[in-house]
């Protein structure tokens, strides 16, 4: 984040750069200090805005881009439906520009606690197979059992949408998981089959 200069940083800077001369002094030409004040306001102004649009250029600050990030990484995403909220908007973008993908268990978790999951686990089924089963300890299933894992949330969705927390206009009763199943489902290996565990 880059610094900004006050207006009175300005105004005096600007005095400083006036020329020699009874038509500059601000003492007999009262006009002159009015004339810088407005001039170094105006330039305060514009670089506080140089500065947010250094900060809107790296994702992790964008704000009033958002838009335009969007129409450049083919978002917003459909998993977050038709009408998502700002701030996942803008997670998107992030996530899409540093995001490099993969399909271990850490970036699944990873999906899990950006949509507001922190304690998520997962779970591997294992095929039963003699020597490797014990009573008591597994279920047994069949044989599809080895490609089927479990994500586990892990608790409530610390940002869930409730009265008093949520702005004008958001729906309340909505299932918070549902960009989540989408967003975990979507690159989950094609002979996987996820449950999604919301405890």
């Amino acid at each position: 984040m880059g610094v900004t200069r006050t207006a009175e940083e300005y105004r005096r800077q600007l005095q400083g750069l006036l020329p020699a001369g009874p038509a500059w002094d601000p003492e007999l030409v009262p006009e002159i200090a009015l004339v810088l004040d407005g001039v170094a306001v105006e330039f305060s102004r514009l670089d506080a805005r140089a500065v947010d649009l250094l900060n809107e250029m790296d994702p992790a600050g964008v704000n009033e881009l958002v838009p335009d990030w969007e129409s450049i990484m083919g978002l917003p995403d459909s998993c977050l439906g038709p009408n998502p909220a700002f701030e996942d908007r803008r997670l998107a973008v992030r996530r899409r520009l540093v995001e490099v993908g993969g399909q271990s268990r850490a970036y699944f978790l990873d999906i899990a606690v950006s949509q507001g999951y922190p304690n998520a686990t997962i779970t591997e089924h294992r095929a039963p197979r003699m020597g490797r089963s014990r009573f008591g300890s597994a279920h047994f299933g069949t044989w599809r059992a080895q490609f089927m894992w479990t994500l586990n949330t892990g608790g409530r969705h610390r940002q869930g949408r409730r009265f008093g927390v949520s702005y004008w206009g958001e729906r309340f009763g909505s299932n918070p998981g549902n960009a989540l199943e989408c967003l975990i489902r979507r690159p989950a290996p094609a002979h996987t089959v996820v449950h999604i565990n919301y405890d």
